[in-house]
């Protein structure tokens, strides 16, 4: 992973502040922490459809209204959108079934105050902003941006067999400040994450971006293996596997711009393995 190539790869009109991204089917779902729609763009044809996630769906929310929507994951034929927990109302998770187009909302305030128990966050640093669905369990990236700057990964057992698992994890930083998860996404036997470095220690109001990496976790030791900075200006908020070779990972990446334009540019990002 010494290597690597970050080029545009394509710009979409119609979707501001990207927040997640996944690529299915040779089409990316996005999502917005500004918007209650879930966004479907066909690259083949480079069409965009809005998928409203909740009644009477909106962009460009007021920041203490909006439902947060930071992270996406895929599990069979289900797609779990999570609400950050950064406040009250960003306590949804939404289901969206690919083979029906329907949309099940579910409120998850009291996971959410089981996590802050656990991990010994305050009422307002809980701040998910990465998902990972593998059989039945679900890993939760939390964003250390808050004033304990406490990053780590929520190991969440479906069926509650188990008892909910907090892993903190430090990470490097970049221009004296440490990077905080972003998103993440599992291939083959590795997580690969992003984490960003913004100079702010809310995780309600941003700050000024000091650059993005990727990294390489193990998954059964939650030991950080390797880490690249692959930018000193963008903060990069969503990542999704495009391409796997022998000797190469190609991964798609959205950036949110913290504006209300609705313009989102997508970045290919290669890996040489």
């Amino acid at each position: 992973m010494e290597k690597f190539q970050l080029q545009i790869f394509l710009n979409i009109i119609g979707i501001g502040s990207a927040s997640g991204i996944l690529f299915h089917n040779n089409s990316l779902f996005i999502i917005s922490d500004n918007s209650s729609y879930l966004y479907e763009y066909a690259i083949n044809t480079e069409e965009l459809h809005k998928i409203a996630l909740v009644e009477n769906p909106k962009e460009n929310i007021a920041k203490k209204e909006k439902y947060d929507f930071e992270s996406i994951t895929k599990n069979g034929n289900k797609l779990y959108i999570f609400g950050s927990g950064s406040t009250n109302n960003r306590n949804q998770m939404m289901t969206f079934y690919l083979e029906t187009q329907k949309t099940k909302n579910r409120d998850l305030s009291e996971l959410y105050v089981q996590l802050r128990t656990l991990a010994n966050l305050k009422e307002d640093e809980l701040n998910i902003e990465g998902s990972i669905s593998i059989e039945k369990t679900m890993y939760l990236f939390q964003r250390g941006n808050g004033s304990q700057s406490k990053n780590g990964i929520f190991v969440v057992e479906n069926d509650k067999t188990q008892p909910i698992k907090f892993h903190s994890i430090s990470l490097p930083k970049i221009k004296n400040v440490e990077t905080t998860f972003t998103d993440a996404i599992k291939v083959q036997d590795k997580i690969y994450f992003l984490a960003s470095a913004e100079d702010t220690n809310s995780t309600y109001l941003d700050g000024e971006v000091l650059g993005s990496l990727i990294g390489v976790l193990n998954p059964e030791t939650f030991e950080v293996e390797k880490t690249i900075i692959i930018s000193d200006k963008h903060k990069f908020e969503g990542i999704t596997l495009y391409k796997e070779s022998e000797t190469e990972l190609n991964f798609l990446l959205c950036e949110d711009n913290d504006t209300e334009v609705l313009e989102a540019t997508i970045y290919k990002l290669t890996l040489t393995k």
